[in-house]
């Protein structure tokens, strides 16, 4: 009957030697407090954030207008190329593209 005790004592040891392990494992999983303190001190503070939201505006801002150009100019084109092909059309000439 001793026997008996002797390997259920190994076969709890062992399944408490796999939970122990899990348990020591724990800290490499979880972040300590000076860890987490260190993060939030490491994030960005509201004056940073409003200063990078402000320079991505501008670039945005600066963006439409460049596109508001460009398309101007493509209609700009366009009413010249209808000009050039009238006169084409007047003067007889036929033009490749």
């Amino acid at each position: 009957m001793n026997g008996d005790f002797n390997e259920l004592v190994e076969y709890l040891d062992g399944k408490f030697g796999k939970i122990d392990e899990q348990f020591r494992a724990l800290p490499d999983i979880f972040v300590t407090k000076d860890e987490f303190n260190g993060a939030i001190e490491s994030l960005s503070t509201k004056e940073e954030f409003n200063k990078l939201m402000n320079a991505v505006d501008a670039y945005a801002t600066k963006a439409e207008a460049f596109f508001q150009e460009l398309v101007m100019l493509s209609h700009k084109v366009d009413r010249h190329e209808k000009w050039l092909l009238q006169i084409a059309e007047k003067l007889g000439i036929k033009l490749e593209y």
